[in-house]
């Protein structure tokens, strides 16, 4: 199938052919999924998509790297790793839920069978802190922003790998609600988010250049200089939803804890290189 010149392989014809038409294994969605971008944009390395809209903006890349010299994580990264040594009120840490140490994105998100449901690191967290008798914190940014900025920062260079266990359907199901949420047409402007990252990955919207999904899941959580602080990868969810006009879901919602699963699944290979800077 040709459109544009390009060769539109596997899973991105998913974009243009109705669900039912296409029954692709997850396995075969990563190497179709990977494929399509390493295709699109044959001069960057697999690992360097990573960098999101940097891996394929040469301006905006000497910008990006300017600003990694003082990165504006930083203070909140210091934040974080204050956050984590210091002990709940039952004299317990963070360590006593995450033994292995801070160091924990190659963990998640995943399958929890006992609970049929996609746990990510940052339900993860909020999950010990009620264990140990704590509020829970507020998902999108401030203080669990800064406390996985840390544990992403002591997390670098490790290999996303997330697996679906083959004996539980209810797994499966939760990978495909994702990646349907990923393909469907939603809110005013009637686009989906493979409309925007794969289908026109590397054209302009305005003066931003659309980055490709390859690499959407690496770097969380975010400074942007949009919102002056860190947020996570939910905050940015909920955004792309209401830029196409849609109603958002809650951060750490169903809808996007299936949806990070399956795009983190896509990413699978890649190295987590959070926290990161973006515009």
């Amino acid at each position: 199938m040709v459109k544009n010149g390009l060769a539109v392989i596997g899973f991105i014809c998913i974009v243009l052919l109705p669900l039912t038409v296409l029954s692709a294994s997850p396995q075969e969605d990563i190497q179709n999924f990977q494929n399509y971008f390493l295709k699109l944009f044959p001069g960057v390395e697999k690992d360097e998509f990573g960098n999101g809209v940097y891996a394929i903006d040469a301006v905006a890349r000497q910008n990006w790297i300017a600003i990694e010299e003082f990165p504006p994580y930083e203070p909140f990264v210091d934040e974080g790793k204050v956050m984590w040594e210091t002990p709940f009120a039952n004299g317990k840490t963070y360590a006593s839920c995450f033994p292995e140490g801070p160091a924990q994105r190659k963990n998640y998100p995943r399958w929890d069978k006992q609970r049929s449901m996609v746990v990510t690191m940052e339900l993860a967290i909020n999950d010990c802190r009620i264990a140990n008798g704590e509020k829970p914190l507020k998902y999108a940014k401030g203080q669990l922003a800064s406390l996985t900025a840390y544990m992403a920062y002591e997390s670098r260079g490790q290999i996303i790998d997330v697996k679906i266990p083959l004996d539980d359907p209810k797994a499966l199901a939760a990978y495909e609600q994702g990646k349907q949420f990923w393909l469907k047409r939603m809110g005013q402007l009637d686009l989906s988010c493979a409309h925007c990252h794969a289908r026109n990955a590397g054209r302009q919207l305005r003066s931003d250049v659309l980055s490709p999904a390859l690499g959407h899941v690496t770097g969380w959580p975010v400074y942007r200089s949009k919102w002056g602080e860190m947020g996570t990868l939910h905050r940015r969810f909920t955004g792309c939803n209401e830029q196409l006009k849609a109603r958002p879901f809650d951060p750490q919602s169903e809808q996007y804890r299936n949806l990070e699963y399956f795009l983190t699944i896509m990413n699978n290979g890649l190295s987590f290189n959070g926290p990161s800077s973006r515009k």
